[in-house]
């Protein structure tokens, strides 16, 4: 049997401060799943995460958010961190590709402070959403119903917590793609 997400391709979006294992799990999860995955990033070589309370592993680079198109892809992914999400969201290019995805109706999956990324698109209003706890108020300011569940999936928009929410927050980006139907 065929893996549930070959032939599907995944845009991990990231900088450097991006919590190192909310990149790397989901990466690895849906690899395993039988996905192509690329990171899109501000800068091209290398970028390094952040792994507790230092800086972590470096990952390479495979496009610039610049060169990467929605319509390449079948989900975006975006790790937290508070590094990350906080550079992320002040780049007019990271947004509007974030934009692009949702106009889509593609998945659009966000962890911990990521969900800053959706507040910064302007996808929270009317969405019921969840965050890591410091950026709750902001999610609820910017017109989202905010709840503390490890997992909330509202249309095309998954959003997690943390990263011990990360096995169903894995689940939901596979279970949101689904399995390729061999016949279409």
């Amino acid at each position: 049997m065929a893996n549930p997400l070959d032939t599907r391709r995944i845009l991990i979006m990231a900088t450097d401060g991006f919590e190192q294992s909310e990149l790397e799990v989901p990466l690895k999860r849906l690899q395993d799943a039988g996905a192509e995955i690329d990171i899109a990033s501000l800068e091209t070589g290398d970028i390094t995460g952040w792994d507790e309370d230092d800086w972590g592993d470096e990952i390479e680079v495979d496009l610039l958010i610049a060169d990467a198109k929605a319509e390449d892809y079948d989900a975006l992914v975006l790790p937290g961190g508070q590094i990350n999400p906080d550079l992320l969201r002040v780049d007019d290019k990271a947004i509007a590709l974030i934009k692009a995805f949702a106009d889509a109706g593609k998945p659009v999956a966000a962890i911990c402070h990521a969900p800053w990324l959706l507040v910064e698109a302007g996808l929270a209003k009317g969405r019921k959403m969840t965050s890591y706890k410091s950026i709750r108020t902001d999610v609820a300011n910017a017109g989202a119903e905010v709840v503390d569940e490890e997992v909330v999936v509202d249309g095309n928009i998954i959003t997690s917590r943390c990263p011990d929410d990360l096995p169903a927050f894995c689940d939901a980006i596979i279970d949101a793609l689904g399995p390729v139907d061999a016949h279409t």
